[in-house]
């Protein structure tokens, strides 16, 4: 006999007892604010009352203002609590069962990465002559496809300038109020990254007088968005596509795959937990690379005579 409780008091009691403290705090966010939706879309909705029907009129509900590939994510955290309900008995049957997954139109997105030319546009108006400043930053992850939260977590002693690689240990949790040091996205983010002899220079000069424990470049609460949006300011000075901090990334990853750089170092110098991860980011570049290797194979055999 199904008790009377309502979905979203399930879903959070279902989340602590299964999710807390079991995923990183990242992802554990993301269940509560899955939470959040469901009280704010179904405030009244028990688990009795759960059909197939009433099911989908919540994803629709929520797919009215969502992509498609926010909504599924959604679905999946819905879906993964009365999976667990119906094995209770809370449910007779799976609401979810054939569920259509729905969403407004995928909004334009930034560009992914930039070329070499537009990479070095940006280059070209970053403004290093003033001390510590969001454009070192961005200068920094161009050239180390340092994750957001690995480049704000960076102390000085960090920079082992000697032998010209940053040791990567800790993140920044920019998302809590007042920040603080936290674990890398897994045990393959803990790495060393090689620097250039000029990246060396700048941030030896830089760092001179700054504490050796603490972050460079915080100051303050910090939001994704402002360093985002800042960014693109520079890239319509340049006059280049608009890119995220995150496209500087992808866009170090992509130049050194053009540059010959092999798939296995690109994904340890990203952290990436195994190469499988970085063979599906950036798959076309590899299948292009591929292309022109095949191009230089037949050129070759045609030149066996």
């Amino acid at each position: 006999m199904t008790q009377e409780v309502k979905l979203h008091e399930y879903f959070d009691q279902w989340m602590q007892l299964y999710k807390q403290n079991a995923v990183r705090a990242v992802t554990y966010r993301k269940y509560e604010m899955t939470h959040r939706q469901l009280k704010t879309l179904a405030p009244d909705l028990y688990l009795s009352d759960l059909t197939r029907l009433t099911y989908q009129q919540l994803l629709n509900d929520y797919a009215t203002d969502h992509e498609r590939q926010t909504v599924m994510d959604f679905h999946r955290h819905v879906k993964s609590a009365l999976i667990d309900a119906l094995e209770e008995d809370l449910l007779d049957r799976d609401p979810t069962r054939k569920a259509i997954i729905k969403g407004v139109q995928q909004r334009q997105h930034k560009a992914k990465f930039l070329n070499q030319h537009e990479m070095q546009s940006l280059l070209n108006v970053l403004n290093l002559d003033e001390g510590v400043n969001w454009d070192y930053f961005l200068l920094l992850i161009s050239k180390t496809g340092l994750r957001f939260a690995e480049a704000l977590a960076l102390t000085p002693a960090d920079f082992d300038f000697a032998h010209q690689y940053l040791n990567i240990s800790k993140t920044w949790d920019y998302k809590i109020s007042n920040g603080g040091f936290a674990p890398t996205k897994n045990k393959s983010s803990v790495r060393k990254v090689q620097l250039d002899w000029q990246t060396v220079i700048q941030f030896s000069q830089l760092t001179k007088r700054l504490p050796e424990d603490q972050p460079i470049f915080v100051q303050g609460k910090v939001y994704n968005d402002t360093v985002n949006h800042y960014l693109e300011r520079l890239c319509k000075r340049a006059d280049i596509p608009v890119i995220s901090v995150h496209g500087l990334r992808h866009t170090h990853a992509s130049l050194l795959l053009y540059a010959g750089v092999s798939i296995a170092s690109v994904a340890r110098r990203l952290g990436h937990a195994d190469m499988t991860t970085t063979q599906q980011t950036y798959l076309h570049i590899i299948q292009e690379l591929e292309n022109q290797d095949n191009d230089k194979i037949m050129k070759h055999l045609a030149s066996l005579v």
